[in-house]
């Protein structure tokens, strides 16, 4: 069984629930996911020991909040190189922060991406809650 760190950043608490929706679609699989609030990440060494990670930040005014990309930098150190990774949000009008936090982490981390970001408005709207689990289980089927 593998661990997964999912890390989010929200707002109105949205990416708070879709990080809890794809930890329990890693749950299904058997695996664990621990899911965390950006401000319990204090270190790299707060990143070290899992198989795979999960950011997540709302996108507000066209961007990722402020308190993921300064986690991003600080997980820039903690050698996440060929790790397994994913990135989700919610948003309103645009979801680049997914998408940002996406192509961060595969191309400056060198991460072994999912298929692409979980962007969505709500979890509770068109089918979001299963989305959210089924990103959970792709994540997964990286971890075998």
């Amino acid at each position: 069984m593998a661990k997964v760190l999912i890390v989010y950043s929200t707002k109105n608490g949205g990416t708070k629930t879709i990080g809890e929706l794809i930890a329990e679609g890693i749950r299904f699989t058997g695996h664990e996911a621990i899911v965390k609030d950006i401000m319990d990440i204090k270190s790299e060494s707060d990143l070290t020991g899992y198989a795979a990670y999960a950011f997540g930040s709302a996108t507000y005014h066209g961007e990722m909040m402020a308190k993921m990309k300064t986690m991003l930098f600080l997980a820039e150190k903690a050698n996440l190189d060929r790790k397994f990774g994913a990135s989700f949000g919610a948003f309103g009008w645009s979801g680049e922060a997914a998408e940002r936090i996406f192509d961060t982490m595969r191309n400056v981390f060198n991460m072994d991406m999912v298929s692409g970001p979980l962007k969505l408005k709500s979890a509770a709207l068109q089918g979001g809650i299963r989305m959210a689990q089924d990103y959970g289980r792709e994540i997964a089927k990286k971890l075998g």
